[in-house]
């Protein structure tokens, strides 16, 4: 169960950092929050993306976004798990966030070799105003970093490549049984 929180927590930080997913890419991406830190490896191609983990145990999560599917893969076991992906769940397109009301340029950094403009960007989320800052590489125009205004969490991407990515890493791989949810879990759709 720790490990399917932990996925869960993973994919809801990838999904409300504000990515620029408008573009082909893979990264190194670092997400630190009061859980811990939490390291993996991105692919992403439109409307399809894959993460993959070494720890706390070897795990890929593919979503594919066309499908309305996320599979999580157990190499090991050579195993997977099947949920429902809702499109509302959908990463942004741009370095825009959803509901965003105010971007203010604060600064200029650099970041893993990147030029990059600070932004302090407020937001709503239903009837709340959030804050962050984002780090807007200029040389690539993509967000490379994105932090809580209050430093509860921060997505880092390093070494990142911008480019197509091979329509094989969004595929269940062969000879991998789908495994049931514990318990009777379901998920709604």
């Amino acid at each position: 169960m720790k490990i399917k929180r932990f996925l869960i927590s993973l994919l809801v930080l990838f999904l409300s950092a504000g990515t620029a997913l408008a573009l082909d890419f893979s990264a190194d991406s670092i997400n630190t929050s009061k859980a811990g830190k939490i390291t993996s490896k991105i692919f992403y191609s439109k409307d399809k993306f894959r993460t993959e983990m070494t720890k706390p145990a070897q795990m890929i999560n593919i979503v594919r976004m066309d499908k309305k599917v996320m599979w999580n893969i157990m190499p090991a076991e050579k195993m997977y798990m099947e949920l429902p992906f809702s499109l509302e769940n959908k990463p942004r397109v741009d370095e825009k966030f959803e509901g965003e009301i105010e971007r203010k340029h604060v600064g200029n950094e650099k970041i893993d070799g990147h030029p990059t403009k600070k932004y302090l960007v407020t937001y709503k989320v239903g009837s709340k105003k959030e804050q962050v800052y984002q780090w807007l590489a200029t040389d690539i125009n993509f967000p490379v970093k994105t932090s809580a205004v209050d430093g509860s969490w921060t997505q880092e991407f390093k070494n990142i490549k911008m480019g197509p990515q091979a329509g094989s890493l969004f595929d269940l791989p062969k000879g991998y049984k789908k495994m049931q949810m514990p318990g009777g879990m379901k998920f709604k759709k």
